[in-house]
């Protein structure tokens, strides 16, 4: 098989990746949900301004909602629809 030579410490530092970790907890949840639902780019910074403004606990409602209720299609849309509800920040 294939032999790999050992490497070099410094070449090994500059392949390295290095991310920040999010500020807040509501930057977290609206990566997850970018990801989950995959919410294009125009609308990213709509999905943080909802996790900024909304308390957690509705979002992830909504969250789990879209994804027990949205099968196939734009999820992120029925996201949307369900953030908007008003019914949906009263519970």
């Amino acid at each position: 098989m294939f032999k790999t030579q050992p490497q070099k410490i410094g070449l090994l530092l500059q392949k390295r990746q290095i991310r920040k970790a999010p500020a807040y907890q509501w930057q977290d949840l609206a990566l997850q949900i970018i990801q989950e639902l995959g919410v294009p780019a125009f609308k990213k910074s709509s999905v943080f301004k909802v996790c900024r403004d909304n308390p957690k606990e509705p979002v992830e409602r909504a969250l789990n909602e879209t994804k027990e209720l949205c099968r196939s299609g734009a999820k992120w849309r029925y996201f949307f629809k369900l953030i908007d509800n008003p019914t949906n920040a009263k519970k």
